[in-house]
């Protein structure tokens, strides 16, 4: 069960990995467009500003769409086979699911507490999918119908009908399936949808109303649950889902930038909803300082490669907000010190909090920069040099605790290993070589190593071991018939994995953000189509 869960979450990262560049464009657009900063060049009735808006509709694509693009994405992730056409049956089937729906409103949405004569969003739960005025599900219910499809795909995708039926085969069969799956699905949701919206109601009052302890749990539990693949559930009704603000935290931000902009009132005071998006602090501030600590607790000789290892990944997680490749490194040696990691990154986000800060600031340093600083520090500069003071003060705070912990429970660190503690090292002397030499060793790294994916699959026990295969942002999720099969941590190592988790037939490998294309190679050999 856990492992379909950890599968079910890894599926919602897929749409998710889209936003960073919007986020960006938006960010851009409100800077460009904001006359505090810019002057009167970005006049609303200058060709400048009418030029940097045509660019930033072009960026809200993503945050308007957001529900198709989870119908879109969790095929992608969990379709067995022929994943393009999962993608096709769960719009398809999205569609239909929401035209059912406004049409069982409109008939009798009064027996359901529903007033479909209101106009669509704010407080009427309501909302308009690809021109189709329904309930507001978001991207729950795309979730929700796409997984029904995905179901429905890998069971009835292959059925073989008779010759004069043939017609119906294939996506269609599914298609037809979801089709009356749909009708049932759509009463039930027009019946249970609005009161679970009275419930979100009364939530987003309780976790306002909690103020820093609910910004505490919230970081906390999004830190501590990484390992599992469980964040996911923890972040995405806030960020991108209605958990604290309608259209989630993502878009409200990105919509209000300007008025955030305008106003002299503290950011607290205009969004205290914000709190819930201070997780990103930790990749840039907590990271820095525990590279830091293993470095200057790594021997004396082995220094220079501990730096050659630990730089790279410390700017990926500040400036991307990837902190897989290290966090997975210290988790694997010691769950201690994830776990004092979990409870310092909350703790910061918490005094973050307290001092005033809120915003958009789940990713890194490029995405808290565009979409907090550059537009916002014109009239909220005190707010974040308060971000920074804190920031920076956890930066030292989790340098000396970790470098404490490390000598003081001797914890095999990279740098710090035995000759017997070899598989401790996020990389091999070998490929420390190869990489300084240029030679990149990740898992399917190039079109010029064809043979990576047999040796990534020969290490997984060969083709009949491997039952499933999918991916999240960094990680490659498999599972196999018999975990025994499987070969060591260093084996994957040496193909230019960061690490394994294990968790019986169920293994997460640690990729980077090329797993996408390591998926797609090894399931060209399994025979996947």
């Amino acid at each position: 069960m856990m492992q379909k869960v950890q599968r079910f979450g890894s599926a919602m990262f897929v749409p998710v990995l889209l936003f960073a560049f919007a986020g960006i464009v938006v960010g851009l657009c409100a800077l460009f467009k904001n006359q505090q900063i810019m002057g009167t060049l970005a006049s609303p009735d200058t060709f400048w500003s009418k030029s940097w808006f045509v660019i930033e509709e072009g960026g809200w694509t993503i945050f308007r769409q957001m529900p198709l693009l989870f119908a879109i994405g969790i095929p992608i992730a969990l379709a067995k086979k022929a994943q393009a056409r999962a993608c096709l049956e769960a719009l398809t089937t999205y569609l239909t699911f929401n035209y059912f729906v406004g049409a069982i409103l409109t008939v009798w949405g009064d027996s359901f507490g529903v007033d479909m004569s209101q106009e669509v969003g704010g407080t009427s739960g309501l909302a308009e999918i690809a021109g189709i005025k329904t309930l507001d599900t978001n991207i729950f219910g795309a979730i929700l119908i796409s997984s029904i499809v995905v179901y429905l795909h890998n069971r009835y995708f292959d059925k073989k009908l008779p010759d004069f039926l043939g017609i119906f085969q294939g996506s269609s069969y599914v298609v037809i399936l979801s089709f009356f799956v749909m009708i049932p699905l759509a009463i039930v949701m027009s019946y249970v949808w609005p009161i679970v919206q009275d419930g979100i109601a009364s939530m987003q009052v309780f976790l306002k109303g909690s103020g820093a302890l609910g910004v505490w749990i919230y970081t906390f539990l999004e830190r501590i649950l990484l390992p599992t693949g469980l964040h996911h559930f923890i972040y995405t009704p806030f960020v991108f889902g209605p958990a604290v603000v309608e259209g989630g935290i993502v878009t409200y931000w990105a919509q209000h930038l300007g008025d955030f902009s305008a106003s002299n009132q503290p950011l607290k005071e205009l969004f205290p909803e914000g709190g819930f998006a201070l997780h990103g602090n930790s990749k840039i501030f907590a990271i820095p300082g525990i590279a830091l600590a293993i470095y200057v607790t790594a021997k004396k000789e082995k220094k220079k490669i501990v730096a050659g290892l630990l730089i790279p990944i410390t700017l990926t997680s500040v400036i991307a907000g990837i902190t897989e490749p290290i966090e997975f490194t210290f988790l694997f040696i010691s769950p201690l010190l994830f776990l004092i990691h979990a409870l310092l990154a909350a703790s910061m986000s918490t005094l973050m909090y307290m001092a005033g800060v809120v915003g958009n600031m789940g990713g890194g340093l490029i995405e808290v920069m565009t979409l907090n600083w550059i537009p916002l520090f014109g009239s909220h500069g005190l707010t974040y040099i308060y971000q920074f003071a804190i920031g920076l003060s956890f930066t030292a705070i989790y340098f000396f605790i970790f470098r404490f912990l490390i000598v003081k429970l001797n914890v095999a660190t990279p740098g710090r290993e035995t000759d017997n503690q070899a598989e401790t090292k996020m990389y091999s002397k070998q490929e420390y070589r190869e990489r300084k030499n240029g030679k990149q060793n990740e898992v399917a790294a190039s079109a010029e190593a064809p043979d990576q994916a047999a040796l990534c699959i020969e290490a997984l026990g060969g083709k009949e071991n491997i039952s499933e295969i999918t991916n999240c942002a960094t990680r490659l999720r498999v599972s196999v018939n018999d975990h025994s099969k499987v070969k060591s941590d260093s084996e994957f190592r040496s193909l230019g994995a960061h690490g394994v988790v294990r968790n019986g037939n169920a293994l997460q490998i640690i990729i980077g953000l090329s797993v996408p294309q390591v998926r797609e190679r090894i399931e060209q050999q399994l025979d996947y189509k």
